[in-house]
């Protein structure tokens, strides 16, 4: 029976042709593949064939990272530019329900965040090293693929395309701030610009090699969000400032309100490459990832709570519901700060690309090598990374509103993965006692995602309407 159960464990997810255990052993970092010719693991053998594809593969090629990969990791995926349109998603709240809506999110993603870290050794001997490896074992192996894989792109390929937009977007306000009467330049050349440098960045092979572009692009978010609450202190509260809601009717009012749920959805949606980070530290029954993982993740909650709260509240103080989308447009002076600020937004986005890109590349690379058996190598590495790189810039130059499209589309995806899928899993595989502290709790957490995921579409279908008129393609 035992035996039945660990080969119930090792299937190999119908993602890959090959039978091959889907999720991967627990082992010292990078063991090479001709030490042995195969590995046996949970009842499944991996062939050394197999094995030195799992090594090369982007996820699974390095695991000797050290917890303090995983925090400035996690910062710069949660943190992103959105954190400067808080203090406009306040405007749309108010004060009370406003800093409800922040410190619940914080509370609730951090509680499912503990959650996904714990659920990546829950079995013995195996590591859920992707989102949907966790899926395929607590829901099946073709409906977990279905349920995550989807959800996972939306929010990974959305994301890397709205900072495609965003990164071009810094770079022209940089440009218009440092040199005012320069002729005025289309953003699409601002967004083949930033493009240019993720050409050459999405080369490099795994997580830990991106190391050095991640704890720039975490500094570089603190720093910018210190800019924008120290700003609006230096500035003070401006006269004649309203708190107000400043729709016309009650009917406004409210969408206005489901719309600023997807802007704090859309500011904590670091879930969805959490199981992949934890995946670069090593692990060993004696020393599980999860310790120095969740170590990580508390300081990177930490500069997040630093990073959110002062820009959203002090922003929403010194300017009431006269605040712009985002914070840096209202400030405009002094110059030089906002220019800085902008070119600071340009970096951490350089790096926040990076991280939302390396599990799709390892999506797309897997499918490649397992599935379509093209051999593994620079070239189908350059290729297949150039390409992805390619079509995100392609969609941005087309859409530079597609931040207002991912408010609709992303609510379905970004509320589920950061909010209550977690849970959903945690209750299929942990199975809690009914009517427990820890059942009651996800089913709590799980009520609250599903109505923020509802709501804040309803939000986002309605930012569209209303701004379909002012969108243009290629501007």
């Amino acid at each position: 029976m035992a035996s039945q159960r660990n080969l119930s464990l090792s299937r190999s997810s119908s993602f890959y042709k090959e039978e091959v255990v889907s999720a991967s052993p627990l082992r010292h970092p990078i063991p090479t593949p001709s030490a042995v010719s195969s590995v046996f693991l949970c009842g499944a053998i991996l062939t050394e064939k197999e094995k030195s594809i799992d090594d090369w593969l982007p996820i699974t090629s390095s695991r000797n990272a050290k917890w303090w990969y995983s925090a400035f990791h996690n910062v710069t995926a949660m943190v992103g530019a959105g954190v400067l349109s808080l203090p406009y998603a306040m405007s749309e709240l108010g004060w009370g329900p406003g800093i409800a809506v922040l410190i619940l999110s914080w509370i609730i993603t951090l509680y499912t965040l503990w959650q996904m870290v714990e659920m990546h050794e829950m079995v013995p001997g195996k590591r859920f090293d992707r989102y949907h490896e966790l899926g395929q074992h607590a829901f099946g192996d073709k409906l977990g693929l279905w349920i995550v894989v989807p959800q996972q792109l939306v929010v990974e390929v959305g994301v890397d395309i709205v900072y495609m937009v965003t990164g071009g977007k810094s770079l022209k306000k940089f440009h218009d701030a440092v040199c005012p009467d320069c002729k005025s330049i289309k953003l699409t050349y601002f967004i083949m610009i930033f493009a240019s440098v993720h050409f050459v960045l999405s080369q490099l092979p795994n997580f830990n090699s991106i190391s050095g572009v991640s704890l720039a692009a975490a500094v570089m978010s603190l720093s910018y969000s210190t800019i924008a609450w120290g700003a609006s202190v230096a500035k003070g509260k401006q006269a004649n400032v309203e708190y107000g809601y400043k729709a016309p009717s009650t009917a406004g009012t409210v969408l206005n309100f489901f719309s600023a749920l997807g802007d704090v959805a859309f500011a904590y949606a670091g879930h969805n490459v959490v199981l992949e980070i934890q995946a670069t530290i090593p692990s060993t029954p004696e020393k599980p990832s999860k310790k120095p993982m969740w170590k990580g993740v508390i300081v990177a909650y930490i500069v997040v709570a630093l990073c959110y709260l002062p820009v959203a509240l002090v922003g929403y103080w010194a300017f009431g519901n006269g605040v712009d989308d985002n914070i840096l447009i209202t400030l405009e002076k002094p110059r030089w700060l906002i220019a800085m600020a902008n070119m600071m937004v340009v970096v951490h986005v350089i790096g926040s690309y990076q991280i939302y890109a390396m599990p799709v590349f390892d999506m797309i690379e897997t499918v490649l090598v397992k599935k379509l058996h093209l051999p593994p190598g620079l070239t189908l590495r350059l290729t297949a990374r150039t390409v992805y790189v390619a079509f995100t810039m392609f969609v941005a130059m087309t859409f530079p509103f597609f931040g207002g499209l991912l408010g609709f589309f992303g609510g379905f995806a970004f509320a589920p993965t950061t909010y209550f899928l977690p849970c959903i899993m945690w209750l299929a595989i942990d199975k809690p006692r009914r009517f427990s502290l820890s059942w009651t709790t996800n089913w709590i957490c799980i009520l609250l995602g599903v109505m923020l995921m509802i709501l804040s579409s309803i939000g986002g279908l309605r930012q569209i309407i209303l701004q379909a008129k002012t969108y243009r393609f290629y501007s």
